[in-house]
């Protein structure tokens, strides 16, 4: 697959205090930014605003769901993510930001969710497409919900038979999306 162009390895903040900032991340294996239009419908369903929440966003990638969750408000957020090189630049883009509310960790995401620790408001996953990850992510973000918390997902195809109620779904090219809570 060819390399992409340095000005498609970016990201703009759509809303909140960073809003319009742009955000740079590496080319690696499965990393796609969830698009302006499908944050900006999550962030509808969600609120505007998320302060004093606790967010997780457990495959970070190019960290636009967590900067976004980070920009409009979040108490705290959490970003996991497994490869060096977008882990580093994750850190550069907080730095730049000044997001001092922004935790970063190099690690496994299923890993991190499958033991017990901080409970989260909102648990943002979107795994690589073709790794069957989601399902079991979903299954073990369970256990790090906070009572009323939801989960937004993002696959290759619509979810079904998860065990959580399905609050929103949405399709934009060809990821599909969705808003769960637990049943």
């Amino acid at each position: 697959m060819p390399s992409r162009s340095k000005r498609e390895n970016s990201v703009r903040i759509i809303g909140g205090e960073y809003r319009s900032r742009i955000l740079h991340f590496p080319d690696a294996p499965g990393l796609r930014p969830t698009p302006d239009r499908v944050r900006e419908t999550v962030f509808n369903w969600l609120g505007q605003r998320l302060h004093g929440l606790v967010c997780l966003d457990a495959f970070a990638g190019s960290g636009a769901l967590g900067f976004e969750a980070a920009s409009r408000g979040a108490e705290r957020v959490v970003m996991l993510e497994r490869d060096g090189k977008a882990r580093d630049a994750l850190r550069q883009n907080a730095s730049l930001l000044q997001a001092g509310k922004v935790d970063i960790l190099q690690m496994d995401a299923l890993a991190y969710l499958s033991r017990p620790g901080e409970l989260f408001d909102v648990i943002f996953l979107d795994p690589p497409f073709g790794m069957d990850l989601l399902t079991p992510a979903i299954q073990h973000a369970a256990t790090r919900l906070r009572p009323g918390g939801k989960i937004y997902a993002e696959s290759p195809a619509p979810l079904r038979d998860v065990g959580f109620s399905i609050l929103r779904q949405g399709r934009a090219g060809l990821s599909h999306f969705c808003l769960l809570e637990p049943v």
